[in-house]
């Protein structure tokens, strides 16, 4: 059980991280100051600094923070009796939900990068999440025997063990033809989600609802997930 101490560290980690997020939506990740969160909520520099040693470790905070709220809501999406094209378009729902919600976290996740700053291994886990939701769908499908046959095999040097561990493990059903087709489909999953937050569609698509829906419905089939019926 945490000691009060703990307790208020623990407390006063939160606000501040929840300052830093305001001033996301105001200034950017760019300009986000140490000083200016500590003026937001009537705190000593000094003091601020004892909880986030730099403005790097902050921004690590709001990351992870970010890649795990993210990757929660893809994972409530997630219905495992669903049939795996029903499961994969709702999982992919809930990221633009999520996105459209968060439009500033989201940007700090996926927007431009920021000057200086490089996100240390520790984001990586939280960052993996929405991809290991899709990955299960995948392998799933693969296990129940609803995804075509394939010739088999990795391709060397191609991808890393990693994402053949999260892409549907060494099930034969999914080579590396599928995991590729998978990865082109999990980032496009963020290409159309940035395209439509960032104003990248305006003028091409004219119901961004339908256009997304039916976006997903091509990237499930794409790595071979058929609507069912």
């Amino acid at each position: 059980m945490p000691t009060a101490r703990e307790r208020v560290r623990a407390e006063l980690t939160a606000e501040i991280a929840e300052a830093a997020r305001r001033q996301l939506a105001e200034v950017g990740a760019a300009a986000l100051s140490l000083r200016a969160v500590a003026r937001e909520l009537g705190m000593a520099s000094s003091a601020v600094y004892r909880y986030f040693p730099s403005r790097d470790d902050l921004l690590t905070r709001l990351i992870i923070d970010g890649y795990d709220d993210l990757g929660a809501a893809a994972e409530a999406a997630d219905d495992p009796a669903a049939p795996p094209a029903q499961r994969w378009t709702s999982v992919c729902a809930a990221v633009r939900d999520w996105a459209r919600a968060h439009p500033h976290e989201y940007a700090l996740l996926y927007g431009s990068p920021v000057p200086g700053y490089t996100a240390p291994r520790d984001t990586v886990p939280a960052a993996s999440r929405v991809g290991i939701v899709l990955g299960a769908v995948l392998g799933d499908a693969a296990r129940a025997g609803l995804l075509p046959e394939t010739a088999g095999g990795r391709e060397p040097g191609l991808l890393g063990d990693a994402a053949v561990e999260v892409l549907g493990g060494g099930h034969p059903a999914v080579d590396d033809a599928v995991r590729v087709r998978a990865l082109v489909a999990w980032s496009a999953l963020f290409g159309t989600v940035s395209f439509e937050l960032f104003g990248h569609l305006v003028g091409s698509v004219e119901d961004a609802d339908r256009y997304f829906d039916r976006a997903m419905t091509e990237l499930a089939g794409l790595v071979g997930l058929r609507p069912a019926g």
